[in-house]
């Protein structure tokens, strides 16, 4: 995961600050040589690291440092400011043009992700925007890449205009903007051809596009993974077309990540999205200061509640809680949960979502979705009425269930423990914390009905991880049951 090497070592760090207490100068000096170190390590350019850590130092021996009663906190939120401050500061939406449509040119090297990056940025056009996309194919050179975009397209429901590979990308890219027009599309966004690597024939015909189309946005995509080549591509494409922005790819593949922590600096064009998976709901746009957050494992609640205002199903949602936090719930109601919390991508990524995740060690959990799909399986090998009314489950009935979905009676019995455990547990968390619980009797309803968490039931006021999106169990008593091992009580064995 990105910055997964640079987080555990600032956290680290920072873990061995606050125990000292009060701080002197040469604690402060010793830890911030480590964080240059890490963030050497991170792959972070050495020109930006030098800057950083000059300024890092300037503020961390101030006065008021030292007179806080919680230095190292002082420190720590410095470090946060000025790492948000490297990565831009502050988001920087897409551009609109004034008239119809907003014309998206896409330029990169090949295998940077750009054409997948194309269809992804459609969606969250789609989705976010409320726009109406139109994909240009005008990358005549790559093997399958027009098939490829057209692919994407009948994915998403989106049109894509093509002409084939006989025609110049400029005639295409100047056709496929007069097809957008007739058809009300509001966006275009023009898929161009890379390159194994940047050469003068390439330039030449991104600047000949680029004068006949007069872009609104010039992207560049960016594989994160190649490090500091990253910057001299940036810095290269940026000369030539005078890019609008980045994005950042293949974010999920680099432990290091520190490309993103000098693309800003070193060629002065912001990240505008991250591309976080392979899925083309895998894309988020770019927020230096929740960065910076994840990064110093603060988690990021703003993009958790985001994502699950987007992918969950509120109604859905909402009568899950109010039935769990009842202790009424049933498996059908499980089932749903789980389905919900399935559309917000792997657990691990949530988790890491969460303040304090590294100190819970939640960062480091690793979930076997294969573990999911053994309790998705027995739960759909039972009837209707026996997920209702699990007490009628005898020895024929399990027996069934575990020729119907290949699991064993024990694995059975096990997940109808638990799942009673769990609604004991909710019953009396429920009348324990009253007022603090989402979905309770006197709790407020958040934005859209995403009280706390973004409606993610079981998630009381205060942070603290009784259970998590409905999955009944997970932070319960035991931490984690059952994640690797054990399930423990109020546990799913997950």
């Amino acid at each position: 995961m990105a910055f997964e090497s640079l987080s555990d070592r600032l956290q680290d760090i920072f873990k061995n600050m606050t125990k000292k207490g009060k701080l002197d100068e040469k604690d402060v000096d010793q830890a911030l040589r480590e964080v240059r170190l890490a963030m050497l390590e991170a792959d972070v350019n050495y020109i930006v690291v030098k800057s950083f850590m000059q300024t890092v130092k300037e503020k961390a021996i101030g006065e008021k440092v030292w007179t806080s009663l919680t230095p190292a906190q002082q420190v720590i939120k410095i470090v946060n400011d000025e790492l948000t401050e490297l990565m831009g500061a502050e988001n920087v939406p897409l551009l609109k043009a004034p008239t119809s449509p907003t014309v998206i040119m896409m330029v990169g090297l090949q295998g940077s992700g750009k054409t997948t990056s194309t269809g992804k940025l459609a969606n969250h056009i789609r989705k976010r925007l409320n726009g109406k996309p139109m994909l240009v194919a005008a990358d005549i050179y790559r093997p399958a890449a027009v098939e490829q975009l057209k692919t994407l397209g009948r994915q998403l429901d989106v049109p894509v205009f093509d002409m084939g590979t006989n025609v110049s990308p400029v005639e295409i890219a100047k056709q496929g903007i007069a097809a957008a027009v007739e058809q009300g599309c509001d966006y275009v966004l023009v898929d161009t051809a890379g390159r194994l690597h940047i050469d003068e024939a390439l330039m030449d015909e991104l600047q000949a596009i680029k004068t006949e189309i007069n872009p609104t946005e010039i992207l560049l995509v960016v594989d994160a993974m190649t490090g500091q080549d990253a910057i001299n591509v940036t810095i290269h494409f940026h000369d030539h077309l005078r890019l609008s922005g980045a994005i950042l790819t293949k974010l999920d593949g680099d432990a290091r990540g520190g490309a993103a922590l000098s693309i800003r600096q070193m060629a002065s064009i912001p990240i505008k999205f991250i591309g976080t998976g392979e899925k083309l709901a895998a894309l988020e746009p770019f927020y230096p200061e929740r960065m910076a957050s994840r990064i110093l494992g603060m988690g990021d609640v703003l993009s958790l509640i985001e994502k699950a205002q987007e992918d969950l199903d509120e109604d859905v949602a909402m009568k899950s809680t109010e039935k769990m936090l009842s202790g009424q719930f049933d498996l059908e109601d499980f089932l749903a949960q789980m389905q919900q919390m399935k559309k917000l991508g792997p657990l691990e990524g949530i988790l890491k979502m969460l303040p304090g995740a590294g100190q819970m060690g939640l960062d480091k959990v690793n979930i076997d979705p294969k573990q999911m799909a053994h309790v998705e399986a027995i739960i759909y090998s039972m009837t209707p009425e026996e997920r209702k009314n699990p007490s009628l489950l005898n020895h024929k009935r399990k027996l069934r269930i575990s020729k119907g979905c290949g699991r064993g009676v024990p694995e059975i019995n096990r997940l109808l423990k638990q799942f009673e455990q769990s609604k004991k547990m909710m019953k009396q968390m429920s009348s324990m914390m009253g007022n603090q619980m989402p979905g309770g009797k006197k709790g407020k309803k958040g934005k859209k009905g995403m009280p706390n968490l973004g409606q993610m039931p079981n998630m009381p006021a205060g942070g603290k991880l009784p259970g998590l999106g409905g999955l009944p169990g997970l932070g319960g008593k035991g931490g984690f049951p059952g994640m690797g091992g054990k399930g423990g009580k109020g546990g799913f064995p997950f």
